[in-house]
């Protein structure tokens, strides 16, 4: 469980599950698996992870073609209790039998017999409510424990509240840092009128221009500095900062590096002020319209 002295998000009960609180700051695999770094490393950086408390663990049967699951395995290979698995199924294998076979792949890669949380990556061709009865099977099953969501903007939210069982969705993952915050319009207000919390994808922006100017902005920089801090972190604080005195945003960055895992995981002890935060969207604002959602 989660140190209380540092940001957690909880996760609501669910009939015979209690409600659970995990760390505001995870850790992601997109793109390990593919040999991009030794794999030994991916291995020792999630378990060293799971050792400074960043418990929650997101993969997906997409990433590296199941190599990514592969790797969590490994690294959670006799730590099982000490991690809260999450993964996520191609929307063409969410139907009623399909994703009881995804499923059952997934847990032979992660070499687990449960999923603490089983997400659609995002919405597909096959009706929302096959998929929603699949999940609930897979659970009185005891092969997941709770169910969500990924890549859902605020009508597809609507559609699936508005299923019998929709309201037992845990989460919803989706792409949000500090230069892509379209989902502060409409979506995230909705999801916190609902109690649901959001699971931020790519909250350091992924790769390429849009990230380095986010960490070399005069505006991130200053307020790393004013906290001795780096910009990634500050990226990462922002993020999860609470509103209204409650956090329910969860980070997952992924990391390789040692010196990137213990910053990332420093990030949870970084708490900007006023100022701070007035200083950065004066420099990176919210929308003032809706934008489609954006997704990587």
């Amino acid at each position: 469980m989660p140190q209380h002295s540092r940001p957690y998000v909880t996760l609501a009960a669910d009939d015979d599950l209690p409600a659970l609180d995990l760390p505001a700051v995870g850790q992601g695999t997109w793109y390990m698996g593919e040999g991009l770094a030794p794999r030994r490393d991916e291995v020792r950086a999630l378990q060293q992870g799971l050792a400074l408390g960043m418990t929650l663990i997101d993969t997906a049967e997409m990433y590296a073609d199941g190599g990514a699951e592969e790797v969590v395995g490994e690294a959670i290979r006799d730590r099982r209790d000490q991690a809260f698995v999450v993964s996520k199924v191609y929307p063409w294998n969410a139907g009623r039998d399909s994703a009881t076979a995804a499923c059952e792949r997934s847990l032979a890669r992660l070499g687990t017999d449960h999923l603490d949380l089983y997400l659609l990556h995002w919405p597909g061709s096959i009706p929302l409510e096959e998929t929603w009865e699949a999940f609930g099977r897979l659970r009185e099953q005891g092969k997941i424990r709770r169910f969500g969501v990924s890549n859902f903007d605020v009508d597809d939210m609507r559609r699936l509240h508005a299923l019998p069982e929709g309201q037992r969705c845990a989460v919803n993952q989706v792409l949000y840092h500090l230069g892509s915050r379209g989902i502060e319009h409409s979506l995230l207000p909705w999801q916190r009128r609902h109690g649901l919390p959001t699971m931020a994808y790519s909250p350091i922006a992924q790769g390429g221009r849009l990230r380095q100017r986010l960490l070399d902005s005069d505006a991130v920089r200053a307020v790393a500095q004013t906290h001795d801090a780096t910009p990634a972190q500050v990226l990462l604080a922002w993020a999860i900062r609470p509103v209204e005195g409650k956090h329910d945003v969860i980070a997952i960055p992924k990391a390789v590096q040692s010196a990137h895992v213990e910053a990332n995981a420093a990030a949870l002890e970084l708490h900007l002020s006023d100022d701070d935060l007035a200083a950065l969207d004066e420099a990176f604002p919210a929308p003032d319209r809706k934008p489609p959602l954006d997704i990587i």
